[in-house]
């Protein structure tokens, strides 16, 4: 996958979140004709911000996710968003799998993840 497109409510409070935590480049940004906002981190990966009038009907099941080298990485991550007032909604620390799953400012699922990779059989 090489991008994703949300509906926001806020462009500007959705950009600042995924700057912050996420790694998007707050240098690289194209806007388009329809109101959309392109934003994009290190490996070329595009969030497209759509306007929306209201907020989204999200499914329970929906999320988007993000992985970390470590699993120590993912807990100190989710401590200083928790130290930052972001909404965590789930957590799980296992010997294979460390992962925790917070809101963004449309209270979009997001998951930061750590795990040992299954061996191929």
């Amino acid at each position: 996958m090489q991008h994703l497109a949300l509906p926001v409510s806020d462009q500007a409070l959705s950009r600042a979140f995924y700057e912050r935590w996420f790694g998007f480049d707050a240098g690289w940004s194209q806007w388009y004709p329809d109101g959309v906002l392109i934003i994009r981190d290190a490996n070329g990966f595009s969030l497209a911000l759509g306007p929306s009038d209201g907020p989204p009907v999200i499914p329970p099941w929906f999320h988007s996710g993000f992985h970390m080298p470590d699993p120590d990485g993912v807990r100190s991550f989710r401590e200083r968003m928790r130290a930052e007032g972001v909404e965590i909604v789930g957590e799980w620390d296992e010997p294979s799998y460390v992962s925790f799953k917070c809101l963004d400012p449309d209270g979009y699922v997001v998951e930061v993840a750590w795990e040992i990779p299954e061996k191929p059989e």
